[in-house]
Formats: structure tokens, C-alpha cells, sequence
């Protein structure tokens, strides 16, 4: 069973909420919601609600973008060789995709791109790839999306006569690499003005400026690619606020009115018959793209984002689905058997901590694994395998815990670790294992408090059941796209009933609402595994959030509320 959750209620600014709906003239819960987004009046309003292309930051804004267009534009001009260097997942073949369709277009020179093998040679610029570049002629290479942190490896490029242009956007340390240029507006002396780009989006800003720079139109030549930076966007959970939410608007309205035939193809195999949304990126379309990496090699993606031939995009779509049917199975099996160790063995039941160890798991899925172990028992989670003879996983935390810092109180035990607040990564020798389950379950005791061990649900607002009508959700889906910085609104609504015995449990795990409340207003729904809640329902009255919906079958669509939870009305 899974842990009970808490629900909080958020508390949005009255007096900006009250001149929100004065000036907009819509429902109070709805200002509510802007105004929790930061959104404080009319004009800040129409932004959101409507985005525009021209509202983008002028990408010669990030220091060291001049630098990097002036580069580029000698290698095309003296005809170098250029090497786009990109990571395993979907952010970074999706940014190699864009940048090296960008650069074949409009340079006849050799130009390539270069994905390093999750196992082989793991994160960041690898020995390997370097060598390759040297072997190969290539005289500069452009990192997307890593890079950052790759002091030593830059260095190795530099000594061979390779210049780097490094794009990335995960946060530098007080030590940068020796390249000829960084991109990455997290620097401490860069004035661009948005922080939060995906690693795409910053391959996407290098374009932007390529393209003014050589006084290319925009819509034909840079635009087209907003569908992958949007899957990017999606896949690497960044926020959806800012420049992002402009990128994301316009990203998903071109995946729908004018998409590539690689997502399209893609879309069809995962089933999605409706338009895609950044939960089908999230759910659907990024699993497939990262399934490459996770179960072969992440080059297939880039090679299924580039090709043109719809035969060829067809076969390396299918091979993507194959490779995330793989993946499913195996993520399944380690699940199940990382569940049942738990469920055996009442110390690990007891601690604050899981830390599992099997060296036979598949390191394509330890994090996948770990974010389902936390799914069951809400702590902080390590699964850990073995690979080349070391111990590897990865960490997934609760919210408020910084899971990072925890590790690094035990990186004594390490022979290299990384990650942020949520998640992390880590290697030690085989050895070591058990000195680090016990001190990490120490460290943790010692830190966490009592609520972080306990999930919680944000509310945005309180309603009755009669504002749920298709007016009030058409509002609703103007806030799209939805993702971090800008969830879908979760709603509460207390002392609801069934409505005359009409809801019921569906698959044994599932709840099928019929709810209603004394005012009259009736709410059909779906409560996704809640079958354990049934009897709250029955015996009513009871207190209910979730978010709004839409039910689609047999091509017709009917609104209906998505319960996260429910509990007895407590007065």
C-alpha cells in the first residue's frame, strides 16, 4: 500500500487575486491560480496567456555567444571539420539533432556527430570521444548539453588541437573548462536573463544567433526545430515558466499542426490518437528516445531525428519501441524483485533509507527502479548494480531533501559521485557497498524530518463540484503547457457524496467516480489506483482533489475530473 499523503492548501497574495479578477473578469479560483504563478496583473496576464515568438531574449544576450558564432563561421568559411558532441538522454540527442540539422543545411563541409556510450564511457566528454575527434580530423568540437564540467577532458582537446565550444546548462563549479567558448547563461557573469534553458534550448539560442548572424528568415531555418526543444523541455523536467513557456507554447502547437515525421511516426506506435500534450513528451515520446541509451546505443535517436527517409525513420522508430518494450520488462522484473526484498526483511521496512544493491540490475533502469521504490516508500532511495567491476546507481529523493548533499557527507566511501537536490548519481568500489548503506542510513536519520517522509499534495484552490463545466475547463487549458513552474491546477472539494451508489472499482486497482454534492452538480471521474480509498467513497461524505480532464472515446470527448486522492469529511 502505498504511504497516505498530506494536502496543503497554497495561499496566493488576496489583493492580487482580487485586481486579477477585476481586470479580467474570470473566476476567482482561476486568479487564484495566476496569481500563484507569480502573475500580477493584466499585462503579465496577456503574456501568459498568449505567447509570443518575438518576446524571446536575443541569444547574443549569453556571454560567449559572439565568440562562438564568429568560430563557427570560420569553420565554414576554411571548410574544418566540425564534430557536434552530445549526451545519451533525450535533451542531448534531441540538441545534437537540432544543431547538426541546422549546421548539414547550410554547410557543405564534413560535419558529424558524436554520442558517447552510457557504460563504456558514461556522462559528459569521454577519452573516447575526444580521440575520435582527433582520429577523425575534426578540429572543433560544439558539447551540448555537457560539457560543463569536463575540465580534464578539455584540457586533453586543447593539448591535440581540438577547440571546444561548450553548450550546457547544468550548473558550472568555480572551475571552468578551457574552451574556446561556454555557453551557459548559469554562470555567475552571464547577463542572459533566462536561467532555466534545456540543454536543447541552448543549441536552440546558438542557431538563433547562426542564423541572424548569416541573415537566414527565422520560420524556415530555426522555428522548424521547436517541436524537438519542447520534447526537450518536456523530457528534462525544466521549468515551464519564462522563455521556456514560450519555446513549449510554440514547440507543441508545430508538434501538432506541422510536426516532424520522426515524432509523428513515434506518436502512432505509443498510441496517442489525440493531440500531443507535454504529458505524451513526458510519458510516451521521451521513454522511446531514451530507451536508446538506456538498452543499446543513444546514436540510433539522434540517427531517428535526422533522417529524412520515411522508410528508414519508420524502421528506427520501431527499433526505439523495441528498445523501450525491453526496457519496460526489465524495469518490471527489478521492481518486483526490489520490492520483495523489502517487503522480507522488517529492518530495511524500519529504516529512512533504501539502498539496494544487486550486481545482476541493469543499469540502464537503476534510477527508473529507484523513482518506483520511492513511489512505495516515500525516503530516500539508492539502487545500485554492477558495472566494470564498481558499484553504480542512481539516487532519487523526497521532496525538501537534498539527496546530493547527503551523498557527498559520505564521499569518502566514493570514487565519484554527482547530481542535485532530487537526484543523483554515484561509483564506488564493490567493497564499500555496505560501509555506505550504513552511513547514508545515518546521515539521513539524522537530517530528515518526519513530514519530508510523508508526500504531499499542493492544492491551488478550493471549488464546488458546480465549476466544474466546460467553460471553466476551456479557461483552464489556456494555462497550458503544463509542467514545473506551472503544474496542472489540482483542485479540493469537501463533502462530496456517491452519487446513489454509482461509483464503483474497475480493474481492481481503480476507482470510477460518480460524485455529486448537495447542490445538485454531478461529476463523473477516475481515481487511478484508489481502489484501497473505496470505502471513503461509499460512506461519504468525503473531501476530494484532483485535477480536470477530458475522456475521449470513440472520438468524442467528455469532461471529467482526474481524483489524486480522497479522505472522510471531517466535519
Amino acid at each position: 500500500m502505498k504511504p497516505e499523503k498530506r494536502w496543503k492548501i497554497k495561499a496566493a497574495d488576496e489583493t492580487t487575486v482580487e485586481e486579477l479578477n477585476k481586470s479580467l473578469g474570470i473566476s476567482p479560483a482561476i486568479c487564484k491560480i495566476l496569481a500563484l504563478r507569480g502573475i500580477t496583473d493584466f499585462e503579465h496576464s496577456k503574456l501568459f496567456f498568449r505567447p509570443e515568438l518575438g518576446h524571446l531574449h536575443d541569444p547574443f544576450l549569453m556571454k560567449g555567444m559572439r565568440q562562438s558564432v564568429e568560430r563557427i563561421t570560420q569553420a565554414v568559411e576554411w571548410h574544418e571539420r566540425i564534430l557536434i558532441y552530445g549526451d545519451y538522454d533525450v535533451d542531448g540527442t534531441t540538441a545534437v539533432s537540432v544543431v547538426f540539422s541546422f549546421l548539414k543545411e547550410h554547410y557543405n563541409g564534413d560535419i558529424n556527430f558524436y554520442i558517447p556510450h552510457r557504460y563504456r564511457e558514461g556522462y559528459g566528454v569521454s577519452k573516447q570521444g575526444i580521440d575520435f575527434a582527433h582520429n577523425n580530423g575534426y578540429t572543433l568540437v560544439i558539447t551540448l548539453d555537457c560539457g560543463i564540467k569536463s575540465v580534464e577532458m578539455a584540457a586533453y582537446a586543447q593539448s591535440l588541437g581540438i577547440e571546444l565550444i561548450v553548450c550546457d546548462h547544468h550548473l558550472p563549479d568555480k572551475i571552468l573548462p578551457k574552451a574556446y567558448a561556454i555557453l551557459n547563461p548559469k554562470q555567475t557573469d552571464c547577463p542572459y536573463p533566462f536561467k532555466e534553458l534545456s540543454g536543447c534550448g541552448i543549441g536552440f539560442k546558438l542557431i538563433s544567433a547562426l542564423a541572424m548572424a548569416w541573415k537566414l528568415p527565422m520560420e524556415e531555418n530555426v522555428y522548424k526545430y521547436l517541436d524537438l526543444v519542447v520534447t526537450s523541455i518536456a523530457a528534462d523536467i525544466v521549468p515551464i515558466d519564462g522563455e521556456n513557456r514560450i519555446l513549449a507554447y510554440y514547440g507543441i502547437k508545430r508538434l501538432n499542426d506541422s510536426p516532424c515525421l520522426s515524432i509523428s511516426t513515434l506518436k502512432a506506435l505509443g498510441g496517442v490518437k489525440k493531440p500531443l500534450t507535454v504529458s505524451d513528451l513526458v510519458f510516451v515520446i521521451g521513454p522511446r528516445v531514451n530507451a536508446a541509451g538506456r538498452m543499446d546505443d543513444a546514436k540510433k535517436a539522434v540517427e531517428f531525428f535526422v533522417e529524412t527517409d520515411p522508410d528508414k525513420i519508420i524502421t528506427l522508430a520501431e527499433a526505439l519501441h523495441s528498445d523501450n518494450d525491453d526496457r519496460k520488462e526489465v524495469d518490471k522484473n527489478i521492481t518486483e524483485e526490489a520490492l520483495a526484498i523489502i517487503h522480507t526483511d522488517e529492518n530495511l521496512q524500519q529504516r529512512k533509507s533504501t539502498v539496494l544493491y544487486r550486481p545482476h540490475w541493469h543499469k540502464g533502469v537503476v534510477g527508473i527502479v529507484a523513482s518506483r521504490l520511492l513511489d512505495h516508500y516515500y525516503r530516500p532511495t539508492i539502487v545500485l548494480t554492477s558495472a566494470n567491476g564498481k558499484a553504480t546507481g542512481s539516487a532519487r529523493s523526497v521532496a525538501g531533501f537534498n539527496i546530493y548533499e547527503a551523498i557527498h557527507q559520505c564521499k569518502d566511501l566514493l570514487d565519484n559521485y554527482g547530481g542535485h537536490f532530487y537526484a543523483a548519481g554515484m561509483t564506488m568500489s564493490e567493497d564499500k557497498v555496505q560501509d555506505f548503506i550504513d552511513r547514508f542510513e545515518k546521515v539521513v536519520s539524522e537530517s530528515i524530518t518526519p513530514a519530508q517522509m510523508v508526500p504531499e499534495i499542493e492544492i491551488d484552490a478550493e471549488i464546488p463540484l458546480t465549476h466544474v463545466r466546460q467553460q471553466f475547463y476551456n479557461i483552464i487549458r489556456q494555462l497550458e503547457p503544463f509542467g514545473p513552474a506551472n503544474m496542472k491546477p489540482v483542485f479540493l472539494t469537501t463533502r462530496v457524496f456517491d452519487y446513489q451508489g454509482s461509483s464503483n472499482i474497475v480493474k481492481e486497482q481503480h476507482i470510477r467516480f460518480v460524485a455529486h454534492q448537495k447542490n445538485g452538480a454531478i461529476v463523473e471521474g477516475i481515481g487511478f489506483g484508489l481502489a484501497d480509498k473505496f470505502d471513503t467513497v461509499k460512506n461519504g461524505p468525503f473531501d476530494m482533489i484532483y485535477n480536470l480532464d477530458e475522456n475521449e472515446f470513440n472520438g468524442t470527448s467528455k469532461l471529467q475530473i482526474r481524483v489524486l486522492d480522497v479522505r472522510p469529511t471531517l466535519n
